[in-house]
């Protein structure tokens, strides 16, 4: 009798196993979920990239942002083993990528050239609790703490208090880099012009005039390129000064435009196309996107960052 009780406990356990292990399984969480901040390395250099892999009900949903552009969604996505591989729509010939991680760290290869990747950080900053006082970034005489990324091909110029960019060229970045900060800056965009101001070198806030069937709400003028349209809409100016107030902490951002909240305390979930790097827990500076279309102005940059 006692053999046959000790059979059917073992039994019971095994049938238990049984029942547990699938939920278990499946609740598991894939060693490639979550964001990741990319480098790609081709053979003229380095660019920076942005990942996400999301389970959508057991199938693999990942979402890109490249060198350029906007975040978009990849296809044919599946893991193989100890791969991820999935194919870019957006990429020349069959876009395909081939990644594996280990230790939280990506590499692989992309139709561009060798990917190395890290877990991107969460940023989960409090607010200070005070600011130091506006600290003026451009001096309205010349481009004194400024740089362009093609001194070759810049069309900069400081005139009456006004920092112009007279054509399609370089890009403009500011020499010091900043973390927190709460930034204040007025902007003139012509109709059909096109430029951005960028935070932490990494997080484009849009500013675009272009035909208003050329963009959706994610990549109009107050926008957190791609990631996140304005909430409110604002009356257009083209060829008039407006203003922006944003306040970054960490990935959370707000955005003020002519004195209308747009964005309220909203999380940017990864770099936009056109970033400096990917290296989202360092400072950054401010940067000015000059590469699109002439044209555009601006004037009265300053910026706060947290008090000790």
């Amino acid at each position: 009798m006692q053999r046959v009780w000790r059979t059917a406990v073992l039994f019971v356990i095994a049938m238990s196993s049984c029942v547990f292990l699938p939920s278990i399984a499946a609740d598991a969480r894939s060693p490639f979920a979550g964001r990741w901040d990319l480098t790609i390395t081709t053979q003229k250099g380095a660019f920076p990239s942005w990942m996400e892999y999301v389970d959508d009900g057991g199938t693999p949903a990942i979402r890109m942002v490249g060198r350029t552009g906007s975040v978009h969604a990849m296809r044919d996505a599946r893991v193989e083993g100890s791969h991820l591989m999935f194919a870019d729509p957006q990429s020349s010939g069959d876009g395909h990528w081939d990644l594996t991680v280990k230790d939280r760290k990506l590499q692989g290869r992309s139709p561009d050239g060798e990917v190395a990747g890290i877990s991107a950080p969460l940023l989960n900053r409090r607010p200070p609790k005070a600011w130091s006082a506006p600290e003026p970034l451009f001096n309205g005489r010349d481009l004194s703490g400024w740089e362009a990324d093609q001194a070759s091909n810049s069309h900069w110029v400081a005139v009456d208090g006004e920092l112009r960019n007279q054509s399609a060229g370089a890009n403009l970045r500011t020499v010091r880099t900043f973390g927190d900060f709460k930034l204040h800056i007025e902007y003139n965009c012509p109709s059909g012009g096109n430029s951005g101001v960028y935070l932490r070198g990494r997080y484009e806030v849009q500013v675009e005039y272009e035909p208003p069937d050329k963009n959706d709400a994610f990549h109009a003028m107050g926008s957190i390129y791609g990631f996140i349209a304005p909430s409110a809409e604002v009356a257009a100016r083209p060829g008039e000064w407006e203003s922006y107030d944003v306040t970054l902490v960490g990935r959370n951002v707000t955005v003020v435009r002519n004195g209308v909240l747009i964005i309220d305390n909203r999380e940017i979930p990864g770099i936009t196309g056109g970033a400096l790097d990917s290296h989202e827990a360092e400072p950054g500076p401010l940067y000015l996107q000059g590469d699109h279309t002439g044209g555009l102005k601006f004037r009265a940059i300053t910026i706060s960052v947290p008090r000790p």
